[in-house]
């Protein structure tokens, strides 16, 4: 069994001695001032933000063993062959693909459980940090980016999705340096910058298509800068031409995001609440840009942080498709934000002083954030109870068909009969497997004294093929309940003829 898993310069000044000797003042950054180099400054910015996530992301990263149903879907099918996963991607999850293959090739090297699954987020936030250090330096001095690198890894959505085995952080690491590409190609232009630009916004956009909506927000940037529109305005088509035909083709699987939902009040506030924080900070630091760069951190920042939560929040009417890991990289805007604001504060212990409060002030979140109970749901909690309340020779049902919860613990099920099952979820190709028809399902459940029935969480999609109902119907007509129990978002229900609980 596979393991679980001065400050900008406003005047020269000239010191001069007697005629025959004049004497320069040092320059500012000179050694006769005893400051770090500029490279020191660059390297402080990237590794202390760096060395932090890391350190965060690493602290509890096996949650207590638990591991809830989306990451379990990403283990199975990382373990599938390479020729299972592209079956698996002409029926479904084709906007995964990328990260299945990735994850894939992460198994074959190092078969480390959950660690091995969460592990590429963990570093990919990493890096996320030690790049908005870097952004921060350069579009507002080393103050500010050390701030900003420093204030993105205590935000409770990125400290969320380091730990989490699916494609959200690394599509943040991308977008990061895809946005240091773009000031890159903005500052110096030529072919060289802008094709590494693209290169790395469609690696994003193939990861997740969303991802489309920071080159969305890029745009804006370009447009406030008056700068390489017309360059930017290629790369970005290219782009868009390349993700295009997996964009449509997922169009045709798009039954998979029918469980998302109008975005509720909690939704509206938390937008509401970040945008207005986003937009003091960008009031704060707007005057402060002494960086040569072609434009400020409201402009490259703002945009990143409101344009994709908002955009699909606004859509929401015609289809909803809000869920905020989709824009996680929006989190890239408010630490840059949040870092250039705080770099105004006139002394810098009053900066650091803040994000020590901050970080006090998260610390009980941050430690949930490691429990099992910080997920919707657990496979793993869910096979520990299904295990106890089975016994061996039972039958076992999922109402309706969606067996995430037994893909990365298939062994704990192993005792038990699955009535309904047809071919597995590797052998036909599917994420969830293949079920008879509804006749063999009633025919095989009447020959079982006692069933297990695991019912699906609350809100996922229903069963349109009549299974579902034939299920159901034959367990109230020929079975009693003997036991039930909730565990996260599963409920677990023993079923045995009357008489024989």
């Amino acid at each position: 069994m596979r393991t679980p898993i001065a400050s900008s310069v406003t005047g020269v000044d000239i010191v001069t001695a007697p005629a025959t000797t004049p004497v320069p003042a040092a320059p500012r950054d000179s050694p006769a001032t005893h400051r770090p180099s500029s490279s020191r400054r660059s390297v402080a910015c990237a590794l202390a933000p760096a060395a932090t996530a890391l350190a965060l992301g690493l602290w509890g990263i096996r949650r207590e063993g638990s591991l809830w149903s989306d990451e379990a879907v990403t283990y199975e099918v990382a373990h599938r062959s390479a020729s299972d996963i592209w079956r698996l991607l002409a029926e479904a999850d084709v906007v995964h693909g990328l990260h299945y293959f990735f994850m894939h090739a992460v198994f074959a090297c190092w078969e480390g459980g959950s660690v091995a699954l969460r592990l590429p987020s963990v570093l990919a936030v990493a890096s996320t940090a030690a790049g908005v250090g870097l952004l921060g330096r350069r579009l507002a001095g080393t103050r500010a980016g050390l701030l900003a690198g420093l204030v993105l890894p205590l935000l409770p959505t990125m400290q969320r999705y380091a730990q989490e085995g699916r494609s959200y952080a690394l599509v943040c690491a991308l977008m990061t340096w895809g946005t240091w590409l773009l000031l890159n190609a903005l500052d110096v232009g030529g072919r060289k910058h802008w094709t590494g630009y693209g290169a790395v916004m469609l690696t994003a956009g193939l990861l997740h298509e969303l991802a489309l909506l920071g080159l969305m927000a890029h745009g804006i940037t370009v447009a406030l800068s008056r700068e390489r529109l017309r360059p930017w305005a290629v790369t970005a088509a290219a782009v868009t031409a390349g993700l295009a035909p997996i964009a449509l083709f997922s169009a045709t699987q798009s039954g998979q995001v029918a469980w998302i939902g109008a975005p509720d009040a909690s939704d509206l506030l938390a937008f509401a609440g970040t945008a207005l924080l986003g937009t003091v900070c960008a009031r704060l630091c707007r005057a402060r840009n002494s960086a040569p760069a072609a434009v400020g951190v409201p402009a490259l920042a703002l945009p990143l942080l409101l344009l994709p939560a908002g955009l699909l929040l606004a859509l929401s009417p015609l289809r909803p498709l809000y869920v905020d890991r989709y824009v996680l990289f929006g989190s890239i805007g408010l630490a840059l934000l949040v870092g250039a604001a705080l770099a105004r504060c006139r002394r810098g212990t009053t900066a650091i002083a803040s994000l020590m409060l901050a970080a006090t002030v998260l610390l009980p979140f941050s430690h949930d954030l490691r429990t099992p109970g910080s997920r919707s749901d657990d496979v793993t909690a869910v096979a520990e109870a299904v295990q106890k309340m089975s016994a061996s020779g039972d039958g076992l049902l999922f109402t309706p068909a969606r067996r995430a919860w037994l893909l990365a613990t298939p062994d704990a099920y192993a005792h038990l009969d699955d009535l309904a099952l047809a071919s597995s979820p590797a052998a036909s190709g599917t994420l969830f497997g293949t079920e008879v028809t509804p006749a063999e399902i009633h025919a095989r459940m009447l020959t079982f004294q006692r069933i297990v029935a695991v019912q699906d969480a609350v809100g996922e999609p229903g069963d349109s093929t009549g299974r579902g109902a034939t299920k159901v119907a034959t367990l109230q007509a020929h079975f009693e309940v003997c036991a039930t129990r909730r565990v996260t978002r599963a409920q677990i229900t023993v079923y045995a003829r009357p008489g024989l609980c």
